[in-house]
């Protein structure tokens, strides 16, 4: 197989476990966010979309022969599984978090494009359309979670400052 195909394919396998990784991710940390609502639903939210992207984009593997890596998928699982963790030990959880979700998504935005581009010159339409309809819900969610930084590092301050309040989560 050539190599302008068989990048593609690798790279969407690379997608698959980073939207895997990206859902465990999610929802374990709007598991763990009490005090934080509008956060915790935009999360959830998410990790709705991340489902659904997995799957389109696994249907793209299929559909050019492929399949996925269960390598990849489990090491993915795996990396989420330990940042789900390192939350519990850090007493600015809820900022952390914000952080750590504001450069993925940034992260899912270059592969997406990058998909996008290489799709392009392999004359796959079908994938470019899933790709640019998943980059467009990942600039979304960067974007949000951009405008709700202040907000959220306000609440977590003003937390922090009452007495028998907790504000990690």
């Amino acid at each position: 197989m050539k190599t302008s195909k068989k990048n593609p394919l690798d790279w969407l396998r690379d997608a698959h476990a980073m939207e895997e990784q990206a859902e465990r991710m999610l929802t374990a940390t709007a598991g763990r966010i009490e005090h934080y609502p509008l956060l915790r639903e935009r999360l959830l939210a998410h990790a709705e979309e991340t489902r659904h992207q997995r799957d389109d984009v696994r249907r793209c593997i299929e559909r050019l022969g492929g399949d996925t890596s269960l390598v990849k998928d489990v090491t993915g699982k795996v990396v989420a599984a330990a940042q789900g963790l390192s939350g519990m030990f850090v007493t600015d959880e809820v900022v952390k978090a914000v952080l750590s979700a504001y450069a993925f998504e940034h992260m899912e935005i270059a592969s997406y494009r990058i998909l996008i581009a290489a799709a392009q010159l392999c004359g796959d339409t079908e994938t470019v359309q899933t790709c640019q309809a998943i980059l467009l819900e990942e600039e979304a969610m960067a974007g949000w979670l951009a405008e709700q930084m202040p907000s959220i590092t306000t609440q977590y301050l003003q937390r922090s400052d009452q007495p028998g309040v907790t504000a990690k989560h």
